[in-house]
């Protein structure tokens, strides 16, 4: 082949073969024959000259020439010329102009040719790669079918038709065969440009695979009347996904089974027998996790909006069924509902309560110095915390039975006398650790939050400032409890690096507040900036003086 030897009509059927083959823009093809045309002239003519090349995409002329410009001294005989050959090139020409030198066509040789055909193919190759990635770039969260081409250290290539995708191993259903040449369905993830081409992720395991699959089975999903507003996989054992509907009159969960069962099974088969629970979606919180933890019933639910962490109580004999097979059920329920849920038995609940009880009780005594039964009588009320007892409004610590106002007034007094020595008990401590006074003076900081940032090293606004805030609030992310087995202990797994939490995330401050305490930390340095600048000017301008 050499569609640089061949006559116009040739070159024009080349590119218009190659376009419709590759199903890329005929200007592209045209373009690249241009171009390899440009660099074997210049192997012919010499790589220093400023050679360019047309070819008409409609009647296949071909034009070459030489552009030179017009100078009063030569520096490049190759790309100038003086004013003298300018004007024999081009009458009437001036210094600046670029002149259009014709050139006679060229016979090129075998090694030009191959030379020529690699740039055709190498810009046609690009072009091809560019189309792809155009085609697919928009088309994440989409479901693809195509035919598996090859498996690659476990990492299945689906043909897609235009282009090629890949599952990677731990994107596909566990226990899955994968076999060249089955047709496939998966979802594409994400398109990623790459020298090699569009790099196109597919999945099986995700759980918007499964969302999608329903939506094609379940029209009143894809008409929007039914949503699917949470979604949690173990790909290949089981699923859950959490269902609302947004016309009264249909039940959200009927319409995703189906008349016996035919539309979840049709999911069920694609998904290689995956057991999926179907469950209504609630914007009650405590509701929601007890449809999740579904087919176990549940005595009490506690929520903890400030870690984000729910209490869940069950009967003993439900224990098992609650937590799930190797806790595959809690798991997949605190997916669904993006909380930590720990489930304990009604013993095990009556024993914290027991355990937290005393301890309040015990703390109220010696705090406050108060006998048993007036601490008790506190947390029996309600109250945990001494800053509750000293902050709350009077008349409702003087409404409890048995308490009255002088008993009050009080309580209050001894609540705020017990602060003030655990914070002088934690000034002390700071000072020790050389914690500066500066720090004192930073909002939302307390003294024991001090001695917190004293052992963890920092001392100073500029340790502070060096913070972000993360760093500073993020709340510790702890593993939820499990059992290995219904009759074995609860059990946590070790606590990994990533979720230590921020310096201060025991104390539950808000973003808010985190950013308030860094920003306030750093205010020293922008003063330092406002200060320096003039005076750096005046030192300036009294030297030139």
């Amino acid at each position: 082949m050499s569609a640089i030897s061949a006559n116009k009509a040739e070159l024009l059927a080349i590119a218009n073969a190659v376009a419709s083959e590759k199903m890329i823009d005929k200007s592209i093809v045209i373009e690249a024959m241009e171009e390899a045309i440009q660099k074997s002239a210049r192997n012919r003519y010499g790589a220093e000259n400023d050679i360019r090349a047309k070819l008409d995409p409609l009647t296949g002329d071909l034009t070459l020439w030489r552009v030179v410009e017009v100078v009063e001294e030569v520096e490049d005989y190759f790309k100038q010329v003086d004013l003298k050959q300018g004007e024999k090139l081009q009458p009437g020409a001036k210094v600046g102009d670029f002149i259009v030198d014709p050139l006679p066509p060229v016979d090129l040789g075998r090694i030009d040719a191959q030379s020529a055909k690699q740039v055709i193919f190498q810009k046609v190759r690009d072009a091809e790669r560019e189309r792809q990635f155009e085609e697919f770039k928009d088309r994440a969260g989409e479901i693809i079918t195509g035919v598996i081409k090859s498996v690659e250290f476990g990492h299945v290539i689906v043909n897609l038709g235009r282009a090629e995708g890949v599952i990677r191993r731990d994107q596909q259903i566990p226990r899955e065969a994968a076999r060249t040449g089955e047709r496939v369905r998966a979802l594409i993830t994400k398109v990623e440009r790459n020298n090699r081409g569009p790099q196109i992720f597919l999945s099986r395991a995700h759980p918007d695979f499964m969302k999608k699959l329903f939506a094609q089975e379940v029209p009143e999903i894809y008409d929007s009347i039914i949503e699917i507003k949470a979604a949690a996989r173990d790909p290949g054992s089981r699923a859950k996904i959490g269902v609302i509907s947004h016309d009264s009159s249909i039940d959200p969960v009927g319409a995703c089974v189906g008349m016996k069962g035919s539309r979840v099974q049709a999911v069920v088969q694609e998904l290689q027998g995956e057991k999926i629970d179907i469950i209504p979606w609630s914007e009650d919180t405590a509701t929601f996790v007890v449809n999740a933890l579904q087919p176990a019933t549940v005595s009490r639910v506690v929520l903890d909006e400030d870690d984000g962490r729910i209490e869940v109580v069950v009967p003993d004999e439900q224990l098992s069924l609650a937590i799930g097979r190797r806790g595959q059920n809690v798991r997949l329920a605190s997916q669904l509902t993006g909380h930590q849920i720990d489930i304990m038995t009604e013993e095990e609940a009556s024993e914290k309560r027991s355990k937290e009880f005393a301890e309040r009780s015990k703390m109220f005594e010696e705090e406050l110095d108060v006998d048993e039964t007036l601490s008790q009588l506190l947390v029996a009320e309600g109250f945990a915390e001494l800053e509750e007892v000293a902050y709350v409004d009077l008349a409702e610590l003087a409404s409890i039975e048995g308490f009255d106002d002088e008993l009050a007034e009080e309580l209050q007094s001894r609540a705020l006398e017990a602060l003030e020595r655990q914070e002088e008990a934690h000034r002390l401590v700071r000072r020790e650790l050389g914690v500066e006074d500066a720090l004192a003076e930073i909002p939302h900081l307390n003294e024991a939050m001090l001695v917190t940032l004293g052992k963890a090293g920092i001392k100073t606004l500029d340790d502070l400032a060096d913070l972000a805030t993360d760093e500073l609030i993020a709340k510790k992310r702890e593993a939820p409890r499990r059992r290995n087995n219904a009759d074995g202990p609860p059990q946590r797994r070790p606590q990994r690096e990533t979720d230590k939490g921020g310096v201060l995330g025991e104390y539950g401050l808000s973003e808010e507040q985190g950013n308030e305490i860094i920003m306030a930390a750093r205010a020293h340095w922008f003063e330092d900036e406002v200060t320096s600048g003039p005076t750096e000017e005046a030192a300036h301008a009294d030297s030139t003086q």
